[in-house]
């Protein structure tokens, strides 16, 4: 404790900023003692490159995740006397045959990936996470059809089934370490009741209950629900630099203690293979999470009162 297992840098993702190490060295500043370095997987058509990426061709993207993996486990090694880094990936499921170059990828560098954030970015091949106009645009692809109401036919349910859908089939035939992204189908509508919605509620259940089955962590999202069906918590940053290293865990305490979770748990190195053949697996934090002095330190911070 503590820990963040999804980060990214402008190294090696064009939407984030600084360097791989300068992420590093900042969450050894703020005292993380594991910390896990997970930039995204390529993806595989022109088309789904976005607008900063539009000067670099396929063969670069490749060139650029192995690139990550090579500084990944360089900064691993110098950097073992001062915190614990793992090496992982975010994934992209943007059409089917995503999954089998994600398939091919893993099998390629058995060895040097530690786990998987499974995230879904994209519905019917748009991303609903670039922005507002682009989400909207995803959205109207499941145009309402006047005059019919038929359970499931709704615009937004439909939208959000066929995003869980996409999620469901990566979390079942991958069974990535950390699932990422629960419900990034709400970012521009964060106030969505999901419940409204019961076939797209059904099917996220059904999403927790295949994770939790395994034993995946989930991040922090849907507490309530996630504790119902027995899951587990992970903390994760899912920074996009150094200046984002630790964003709002400040925040994130205040709201672990006020929706009741005392059980976190984090990934760490293991003797045995897990389900996938990595090896590393879930480890609960003994005792109170929040006793741990990095707590103390970052609101020591807060009241602008410097601690050793």
């Amino acid at each position: 404790m503590p820990h963040s297992h999804h980060s990214h840098s402008g190294q090696f993702c064009r939407h984030a900023l600084g360097s791989l190490e300068e992420v590093v060295l900042e969450a050894i500043k703020q005292r993380f003692e594991v910390y896990g370095l997970t930039e995204h997987v390529p993806r595989y058509r022109l088309q789904d490159l976005y607008p900063e990426e539009r000067e670099l061709s396929l063969d670069d993207l490749s060139k650029q995740f192995l690139s990550f993996l090579d500084e990944a486990h360089r900064l691993k090694e110098v950097y073992a006397p001062q915190i614990t880094l793992l090496v992982g990936l975010e994934t992209e499921y943007i059409i089917d045959d995503d999954l089998n170059h994600l398939k091919n990828l893993l099998k390629d560098n058995e060895r040097r990936i530690d786990y998987i954030v499974g995230s879904v970015h994209h519905v019917s091949t748009i991303p609903i996470d670039f922005d507002r106009i682009t989400y909207e645009k995803a959205l109207a692809n499941f145009p309402s059809e006047e005059g019919v109401y038929v359970l499931g036919n709704d615009q937004m349910e439909r939208f959000l089934s066929t995003y869980l859908d996409a999620q469901h089939q990566l979390i079942r035939q991958f069974q990535p370490e950390i699932v990422g992204h629960l419900d990034l189908c709400r970012l521009y509508t964060p106030s969505l009741d999901l419940r409204q919605y019961p076939i797209a509620w059904g099917k996220l259940i059904r999403n927790i209950e295949e994770a939790t089955r395994y034993g995946a962590l989930l991040k922090l999202m849907l507490p309530p629900l996630i504790q119902e069906k027995a899951g587990r918590f992970a903390l994760s940053d899912d920074s996009h630099g150094p200046q984002t290293v630790g964003q709002y865990y400040l925040d994130v305490a205040d709201y672990l203690v006020h929706v009741g979770i005392t059980e976190l748990w984090y990934l760490d190195r293991s003797l045995e293979p897990n389900h996938n053949g990595r090896y590393i697996s879930p480890r609960r934090i003994e005792g109170d999470w929040r006793l741990h002095a990095f707590w103390k330190h970052r609101e020591g911070e807060r009241r602008g009162i410097t601690l050793q």
